[in-house]
């Protein structure tokens, strides 16, 4: 069914375009929801001048995420989280943290925008990708380190572990 569109809708079409759909969809969704209406030549004219503002809305839109995928180009964050001692993290991070990293940071993106394939599991640093489009990406670099004290500050920060009596006489 040839459906011409009063409103954007995602992953279909923007105001003015004429779509292909199912009845179903029609009857169910686009029609009731007023997002379409026939496709004739009066609707088409009246549609034309939203059709264009709507246009320039995604140009503008389209601009800001390049802007945003150009700053956040070449973006470090260091995540902290605990780890045994050959690296392997008790937990993992995903792309919630990750996201809460480049908020913290100062960039505004979303743990969606984040991806990653599987959490990250190890210290290690990764090129994570974000994607703010279909076409519009870019990556940062993502380093976990581990939580806490270092190895050298362990005795210091502890107090004087070495002589620790556990109960255990030395008979």
């Amino acid at each position: 069914m040839k459906l011409l569109l009063t409103k954007d809708v995602s992953r279909l079409g923007i105001v003015g375009d004429v779509v292909e759909v199912s009845a179903g969809y029609a009857r169910n969704f686009l029609l009731p929801k007023r997002l379409a209406t026939e496709p004739t030549a009066a609707n088409m004219r009246a549609l034309a001048d939203e059709r264009a503002k709507a246009e320039e809305r995604r140009r503008l839109a389209r601009e800001a995420l390049e802007a945003r995928a150009e700053k956040l180009a070449d973006v470090e964050v260091t995540i902290t989280a605990p780890a045994n001692e050959e690296g392997a993290l008790y937990g993992s991070v995903g792309s919630r943290e990750i996201a809460a990293a480049l908020v913290e940071e100062g960039h505004d993106v979303d743990a969606g925008s984040i991806d990653l394939r599987t959490p990250i599991r190890h210290l290690d640093n990764v090129l994570v990708d974000v994607v703010l489009a279909d076409d519009i990406s870019t990556k940062v670099k993502v380093w976990v380190v581990r939580s806490g004290a270092t190895e050298g500050e362990d005795g210091e920060e502890s107090g004087d572990d070495g002589d620790v009596d556990y109960g255990q006489s030395a008979e």
